[in-house]
């Protein structure tokens, strides 16, 4: 951490500099002395990274950044409240600590939280920071977080942990290809809290990670603007009932979907002729993730259309609903659309034997803002195309 970075002439070429070529200011010669140019480039780029995602962090003043890739594996400022409400008790520890945004908000609901971290360098940055933004009730300790806990006496109301990939390892689907190993620890991270929670990532198997681990009291599946984020696992030593899934939407709003698994084990009638039906609803991927595709037509009183159709049908607008709504407009066949000119529309396609590019040339479909396109299959298995208009967003 290079302390000259934070004084105002450099912070005010920074913020200069948001929209310049990075790469250009990295082969520049540096304006500062006792700074580089790679080092300036990455204050830049790292800011850039975190505007969106990190909104508090890029608007405090004498916020300091690491690496670009440490902006993108940690966690977003709306992830990390969400996760934050999960914590319980006064006492949390962090094991994987990173730049330490789950921990400012963590801060915020228990009255102590220890953040570890590995990285020297990192646990130092995310100490100014924190400073820097008043959460003063987080001790900082530049130790591995799984080693810590394993020579502590304390216990803690919370543990948090979030396992990466092994270097060495692709996509991961299980638990005990992450470092912290937190399966082969599980006893010992219960022995030493109340609650255990571990976030991972959201290609991991939810039946997979059910049977890597043991009294999971609920499963969260997070995602943001239809993008599945993470997985939040909580675990309670006590705990013995069947796990709670809990598929929340983040975005302007919040909606959360939950269920336990023996409840979405329903039937449901799956819609012939979609003739009679004025909206069309698509779920959210958290939602789809969840795997409880019909338990969704049953709370929202939809009609599902098709068992590998994870679109439904309805005559009502439900704004609850955690997805997007269409109006259907018309139904048209393939002849229709030889026939049309300048067909527009955003094209979606479920089920449905032709790939979103192929029917875009074929039928030479220009895209537009609200209109869509949707190619599908009915519950008689028949291919069909609505034309709609979007009046729900995520």
């Amino acid at each position: 951490m290079n302390p000259k970075l934070l004084t105002k002439a450099v912070q005010e070429y920074i913020d200069a500099n948001l929209k310049a070529d990075v790469n250009h200011i990295a082969l520049a010669k540096s304006k500062f002395d006792g700074i580089s140019s790679s080092e300036l480039a990455g204050q830049i780029l790292s800011k850039k990274k975190a505007e969106k995602k990190l909104p508090r962090w890029f608007h405090t003043p004498g916020i300091y950044y690491p690496s670009a890739l440490s902006i993108e594996q940690t966690s977003s400022e709306i992830t990390a409240s969400y996760k934050s409400k999960l914590a319980i008790g006064h006492s949390l520890i962090d094991l994987t600590g990173g730049f330490g945004i789950d921990a400012n908000y963590f801060a915020k609901q228990v009255d102590t939280v220890t953040h570890c971290e590995i990285n020297s360098e990192l646990s130092e940055i995310a100490a100014h920071n924190a400073n820097i933004l008043e959460s003063n009730n987080i001790e900082f300790k530049a130790v591995d977080g799984m080693e810590f806990i394993k020579s502590t006496s304390q216990r803690y109301d919370t543990i948090y942990v979030d396992p990466a990939r092994r270097a060495s390892m692709g996509k991961v689907f299980m638990l005990k290809d992450c470092t912290p190993d937190v399966s082969s620890n599980l006893d010992l991270l219960l022995k030493k809290s109340g609650r255990l929670l571990i976030k991972t990532a959201p290609l991991l198997d939810i039946t997979a990670g059910l049977n890597e681990l043991k009294q999971v009291s609920e499963i969260h599946i997070v995602s943001v603007k239809n993008e599945c984020k993470e997985l939040l696992w909580v675990i309670n030593h006590d705990f013995t009932d069947e796990p709670k899934i809990f598929a929340a939407a983040l975005n302007e709003t919040e909606k959360i979907f939950s269920f336990k698994k023996s409840e979405s084990h329903i039937n449901l009638k799956y819609a012939e002729n979609l003739s009679t039906f004025k909206y069309l609803y698509e779920p959210d991927t958290a939602l789809l993730k969840s795997g409880a595709f019909n338990l969704i037509g049953e709370r929202y009183h939809l009609v599902k259309l098709h068992p590998q159709t994870q679109l439904y049908a309805s005559n009502i607008i439900n704004n609850s609903f955690p997805g997007r709504i269409f109006e259907i407009l018309q139904q048209l066949t393939t002849t229709d659309l030889r026939k049309a000119t300048n067909l527009t529309g955003n094209i979606i396609v479920r089920n449905y034997p032709a790939k979103p590019e192929d029917l875009s040339k074929k039928y030479k479909i220009k895209s537009a803002q609200d209109q869509f396109l949707i190619f599908t299959k009915t519950g008689g298995n028949e291919n069909i195309i609505l034309s709609a208009r979007i009046i729900q967003h995520y």
